[in-house]
């Protein structure tokens, strides 16, 4: 049972998708072996009461309701890809949004006498599926193309406490800003559940303001930045397949909405 709820903890903190992207970085520490693929289902509620024109709060607000699915599959123990596909509907705006494929490879593993250390690289592609409309606060997205890179760092000790923060960059095609990725995480993952806590942070390299200049505005060149942060905790209900929830916070940025979000979902391991 521990090999299969160990799996379960490579994706759980990765899935929830939103308008500003992959929370919880874009990877996980965690490696499928080879020939296990695991399927994941979720849904969400995001509860925003104001949103940051710029950086300044207003009494903005919304509510985004998503459901997602998202694969792993080990390539080997070594490299796996992944893939995920949300659906969004917020104020009568509903559809599917960006799908995003990644795969990843762990370069190198340290073994220690309580624990070990390893560093993976990733690459990924995400694009819209759907022509979705842009040009309001309740937009399933910003329609990007984008290439992302990542470098995540992973420590562990045989207890199943580990730690991990990974960075990047962001490279988004068309008018959309660039960004820089940085997430923090850590938490235990053992035998009977696994929970974590996270930080995330998004800056946008240039771009414009909601409501400045010039207009009309291309929402395609929004610059956003935030700050959240979050947690899960997932149990197995057998021994290949269990339940995770996931509360996170936006606390502030740019040109992002601030508040509560909660998402659920059901883990599988084929």
């Amino acid at each position: 049972m521990h090999k299969y709820f160990i799996q379960f903890c490579i994706f759980i903190g990765i899935l929830c998708c939103s308008y500003n992207g992959m929370a919880q970085g874009a990877i996980s520490g965690f490696y499928n072996k080879k020939g296990d693929a695991t399927l994941v289902l979720g849904a969400g509620f995001e509860d925003s009461k104001n949103y940051f024109i710029g950086r300044e709060k207003s009494d903005l607000s919304r509510n985004l309701y998503s459901v997602s699915i998202f694969g792993i599959y080990g390539i080997n123990n070594r490299l796996n890809v992944q893939a995920s596909l949300p659906y969004l509907s917020s104020n009568k705006q509903n559809g599917l949004q960006d799908a995003q494929i990644f795969i990843k490879y762990k370069a190198t593993e340290t073994q220690y006498k309580k624990g070990k250390l390893e560093l993976s690289f990733a690459a990924g592609f995400s694009s819209n599926v759907s022509d979705y409309r842009i040009g309001g606060l309740n937009d399933l997205g910003q329609q990007a193309k984008i290439l992302e890179t990542r470098a995540l760092v992973h420590y562990q000790k045989q207890s199943g406490w580990f730690a991990n923060v990974q960075s990047g960059f962001s490279f988004k095609f068309e008018e959309v800003p660039n960004s820089f990725p940085f997430t923090f995480k850590f938490g235990k993952a053992s035998n009977k559940s696994y929970f974590d806590f996270w930080y995330d942070f998004q800056y946008a390299f240039g771009g414009i303001d909601y409501r400045g200049t010039p207009r009309p505005q291309n929402f395609k060149e929004f610059g956003v930045t935030y700050h959240k942060v979050g947690g899960t905790y997932h149990f197995p209900l057998s021994n290949k397949s269990g339940i995770y929830i996931a509360p996170s916070y936006t606390i502030s940025g740019r040109n992002v909405f601030q508040g509560f979000a909660y998402h659920a979902g059901f883990t599988y391991q084929l």
